[in-house]
């Protein structure tokens, strides 16, 4: 596991997976939200973020985090393990809820310069993504090697998971 790359809609907690498997396995962790958004919520132009992002993934080692889909196919090609987070609707509602009540106006870890925010086009992002975004990110999924693949529905298979391969428990 050199090279993983973690997708799902928002509130899935991918950053704290690609965070506790970068400390696990000493790689480095990069978050597409973090690449896109500048100081100030402020977006990058997405041909320098996308050329960024490439960029990365040429690296020998890499856990990459977020599903952007104008770079998603280049990113599961150079994955040698790929986790999708496809939890339910609900699920994504109660991730981000939880993310925001507890972390409202901190500045977010892997977005420097900016703060824990909810807006309602964020909100209605997260309950259209699962009807929207979904079927387009199995699409592209199924054009790679399945044997590097591991899609999980909710928290509770990942976290099964997580202690059968790295036995710890942790909850993610």
């Amino acid at each position: 596991m050199e090279r993983i790359c973690i997708i799902g809609g928002s509130g899935t907690g991918k950053t704290t997976l690609a965070n506790n498997l970068g400390k696990e396995l000493k790689l480095p962790v990069y978050h597409i939200d973090g690449i896109h958004h500048l100081e100030n919520w402020k977006i990058r132009d997405k041909n320098e973020r996308d050329k960024i992002i490439i960029e990365k993934t040429n690296q020998a080692k890499w856990i990459i985090d977020g599903t952007y889909r104008s770079t998603l196919q280049q990113r599961l090609k150079k994955s040698d393990y790929i986790i999708y987070l496809d939890y339910s609707t609900l699920a994504q509602i109660i991730g981000v809820m939880k993310r925001f009540f507890k972390n409202h106006g901190k500045e977010k870890e892997e977005i420097p310069g900016c703060k824990e925010q909810m807006n309602w086009e964020f909100f209605c992002f997260v309950v259209r993504w699962r009807k929207e975004k979904r079927k387009d990110v199995l699409e592209e999924i199924n054009k790679v090697n399945q044997k590097k693949v591991f899609i999980f529905k909710n928290r509770k298979q990942l976290n099964k998971w997580y202690r059968k391969t790295f036995n710890k428990k942790i909850e993610l």
